[in-house]
């Protein structure tokens, strides 16, 4: 078989020519395919020189498309372009004798842009199923209720709005893996169109265009060229992707909801935003997307879920704060000039402790009882909702089909394959493969952490000289203002770090792709939290620590150190959190609403350039998919749930509001991202998964980090200690707290003589009994703080289990049809267990005789 590149001048044959010249009749060619006759046995028959045509295609199901542009006005060599059509004629060789249905169009009649369409028959679908280790029904059963919500709505027998019937329920099976040779013991074998999901097609298909392609080098093996995306990114190829199911408009005339098409069914009842209340039909985005996305949507919806009881009680305690504000800051909002205050900076002047009586009471809706009580709640959130998701999780792998899947052995990466310098033998496989050495692995992997290092390092110097600029005002609107310039300069710094992770990643030369997937994540996230969160750190634990006393303050490279502005450093804290956080929500969303359809708008156009003002007929499904934007993935959508989980738990304590402002923000991004994947993206090529990855083992440690996070924000940043231990010596009330939180200058300070500033220290500068105290009191409440919630948390891992009581008994019974069905002779079986059960019931009858 030979391919006819226009870029060759090779053109398709005139009608009646090749295939369709020596096949006239469609109905001899279909009936040459459902005898199930191999496609290439098809053209040994008919001795077909040209590339396979398959005019029914779209009957027998289009799985993928690969797509290649000519354009004229290319500035490419003939060498060059004979190179790309030799890599193609032999990719589509590879394809064809792996048992691929082809066929070959052209957008327009000046054959600018091609389109390979490809379609597995029955027996290579078959094949690799099993070999895929893809799960069969045995026996069905009814449908699993996914959402906790509506049982218990169910039960107190109260309206659910928020359920809706959706068409088209995939079904619920009891499955065992794939057996070619147990087929007729599987439900619905005899029906090959509709046996195999489109999903499930997809995998197969994809399976075998990349095994291919991982075993094909298709130019300089040193330059890692190799793959579909070293493909596409040499030319050879534009697009590959598997179509969407039809159009995601609905038609203009009346139609009943089971005849939609899961396009249209997953667009109408899931994707527009006046769904934003109702459960996400779960089953249909699995079965139209795969368990990998449909997971991410799974743990989104479920943590938006948990938002809610964690926004509405931050919102109380909020709102018990501001309540109760206007009397807590008596003695400041009175005191007139009778405590003038010493200079925070060098060039600052001294002010009045009554100046700050509206900072003062801000200050006090993010510092009073109620905002420590929360921070315990939220610690036993965050362990709880890992702990119920881990339930969910097991659960929906089981009802998808994945709760077993795992790749064995996992193969290598081409890249990793084309830039191995050495073969060696696997002791899995025993096959010779690409080999790296691990030491030398290794040694990329320390240099490349002390580059990380490195670059948090810098990062923090940035951080801090620029943060000293507000020292001039040391007001409310300087700190806001640097803190918007800090967001640019997170949002800015944070797309150097990714492209530095990957370039890290990348030089690493990890084995496989979920190694280096694992790898890449983990630097990512590691760049990001520190670019997030260093400067929340700062303020919450460093800022105004060393700050020393007048006469004798503490500086740093002969600067003086940075301390708190008049409202304290925690309004300062909430401040940072909120806009960081909120400012990054709504830039991202603006984003996520803008950057596809731009990137849709910058697609058409360039297609419309070069197929020119009228193309040759009416935009077909591949051609209208091809417009649409390439999918990117869910590394970006996970990055920024994880950094938003890290916002509501480690600093909670001084920002109550987190979970409203998370809750608020989610509910955007399901339909955002809904509407992303549905109608502006390309569809992704179905992935397995039985969990969301190595983001768990991140969600966990943030959780635990937050335990610690908010022991120390209570402990050293709050003045809820304080307050307590000055109740506890001189009294039940806060009178003349104030007062004895401030300590006189030195006498040698004659700038501003009998300033006061706020520590525990004497006339001269010394700590104070009270000081030595306070912090014995911190200390301790810091060591049981961690200890009892940790002990807690333990209690909760342990009083709930991972996998429900009633998905074990599911999993037993499956396993136990999975026996009966694969068994060789049932029959066989049933003679030689009543054979073995009738001496045993012999010999126990006998001592009675």
């Amino acid at each position: 078989p030979k391919t006819h590149d226009a870029e060759e001048g090779g053109q398709r044959g005139p009608p009646g020519s090749g295939l369709c010249r020596r096949l006239t009749d469609h109905r001899e060619l279909r009936e040459s395919a459902e005898r199930e006759l191999h496609p290439t046995k098809i053209c040994e028959q008919l001795s077909v020189p040209d590339l396979i045509f398959w005019p029914f295609m779209v009957d027998l199901g289009l799985d993928f498309v690969l797509v290649w542009e000519v354009r004229s006005r290319r500035k490419r060599s003939e060498r060059r372009k004979a190179q790309l059509a030799q890599w193609r004629e032999r990719f589509v060789q590879n394809l064809e004798s792996a048992g691929l249905l082809m066929e070959k169009e052209m957008a327009n009649e000046k054959r600018t842009i091609h389109f390979l369409k490809l379609s597995a028959p029955w027996d290579v679908l078959v094949c690799f199923a099993e070999e895929l280790c893809l799960r069969a029904p045995l026996q069905a059963q009814p449908n699993l209720d996914l959402d906790t919500s509506a049982k218990v709505l169910s039960r107190l027998c109260i309206p659910n709005v928020m359920k809706e019937s959706v068409p088209n329920r995939p079904l619920d099976y009891y499955t065992c893996a794939f057996r070619k040779s147990k087929m007729n013991r599987f439900l619905g074998c005899d029906d090959h169109e509709t046996y195999f999901t489109n999903t499930q097609r997809h995998l197969c298909v994809l399976f075998q265009v990349y095994e291919i392609l991982s075993r094909t080098v298709y130019g300089k093996k040193k330059r890692a060229e190799v793959g579909v995306d070293r493909l596409i990114n040499e030319g050879a190829y534009t697009a590959t992707f598997p179509l969407h199911e039809g159009p995601f408009q609905l038609p203009s005339y009346e139609i009943r909801p089971d005849e939609l098409n899961q396009r249209q069914v997953v667009y109408h009842y899931w994707a527009r935003w006046w769904k934003w209340y109702k459960y996400q039909p779960l089953d249909h985005i699995r079965e139209y997307f795969g368990e990998k996305i449909a997971l991410y949507f799974a743990w989104l919806g479920f943590y938006t879920a948990w938002l809610l009881p964690a926004a509405v009680v931050g919102t109380l305690v909020f709102v018990s704060g501001v309540m109760s504000m206007g009397t807590n800051t008596p003695e400041i909002c009175t005191s007139g000039g009778s405590y003038l205050m010493c200079p925070l900076c060098n060039t600052c002047k001294a002010w009045n402790m009554s100046d700050i009586c509206t900072m003062a009471k801000l200050g006090y809706l993010f510092d009073h009882p109620g905002t420590v009580l929360f921070s315990v709640f939220m610690s036993f959130w965050a362990v709880t909702f890992l702990e119920y998701w881990k339930r969910k999780m097991s659960t929906l792998a089981h009802h998808w089909d994945c709760m077993d899947f795992h790749e064995e052995e996992e193969r290598p990466r081409p890249e990793f394959v084309a830039m191995a310098p050495t073969m060696e033998e696997n002791p899995v496989t025993g096959v010779k493969e690409p080999y790296f050495p691990e030491k030398t692995r290794l040694s990329r992997m320390f240099t490349g952490s002390m580059v990380i290092i490195m670059m948090v390092r810098h990062f923090v110097k940035c951080f801090k000289h620029s943060s000293g600029a507000s020292f001039k005002l040391q007001m409310f609107y300087s700190n806001i203002s640097s803190s918007i310039v800090n967001l640019g300069l997170i949002l800015l710094m944070g797309r150097v770090y990714t492209a530095l992770a990957e370039q890290l990643t990348k030089w690493e030369m990890h084995r496989t792709q979920t190694q280096y997937d694992n790898a890449l994540i983990f630097k990512v996230f590691i760049f990001q939290f520190v670019n997030f969160y260093s400067s929340p750190f700062y303020v919450a634990f460093f800022k105004g620590r060393f700050v020393g006393y007048p006469t004798k303050y503490g500086t740093l490279f002969g600067m003086r150190n940075e301390d708190c502005g008049p409202g304290g450093c925690l309004i300062e804290l909430a401040e940072q959190l909120f806009i960081i956080m909120v400012g990054k929500q709504v830039i991202n969303n603006i984003q996520e609403f803008i950057l596809p359809k731009v990137k849709a708008w910058q697609q058409r156009r360039t297609l419309a350039k070069v197929l020119g003002d009228k193309a040759s007929h009416e935009p077909r499904r591949w051609e209208e998919d091809y417009q649409l934007v390439e999918c990117e993935g869910l590394f970006e959508e996970y990055l920024e749930m994880v950094l938003q989980f890290g916002f509501i738990t480690i600093f909670v304590a001084a920002f109550p509001l987190a979970p409203l402002f998370a809750l608020l923000n989610n509910w955007v991004e399901i339909r955002l991202d809904a509407h992303k994947f549905v109608c502006e993206y390309r569809r992704p090529v179905a992935e397995r998964a039985q969990n969301i990855g190595v983001w768990f083992n991140i969600l966990e440690a943030l959780s635990h980090l937050s335990v610690i996070a908010n022991a120390f924000l209570i402990a050293f940043t709050s003045d809820f200690l304080p307050r307590l231990l000055y109740q506890y010596k001189f009294g039940n009330d806060l009178h003349g707290y104030v007062n004895f939180t401030l300590a006189y200058a030195p006498l040698n300070f004659t700038e501003y003589p009998m300033c006061r500033y706020k520590a525990y220290r004497d006339g001269s500068g010394n700590y104070t009994l009270f000081y030595w105290e306070l912090l014995a009191v911190r200390l301790g409440f810091i060591i049981a703080f961690e200890h009892v919630v940790f002990f807690v948390l333990r209690a909760i891992d342990w009083i709930v289990p991972d996998v429900p009581e009633s998905l074990e008994l599911k999993i037993k019974r499956e396993r136990y049809l999975a026996k009966q069905a694969l068994a060789e002779n049932q029959e066989a079986l049933l003679v030689s267990r009543n054979r073995v059960a009738a001496p045993a019931s012999e010999g126990t009858s006998s001592p009675g005789q």
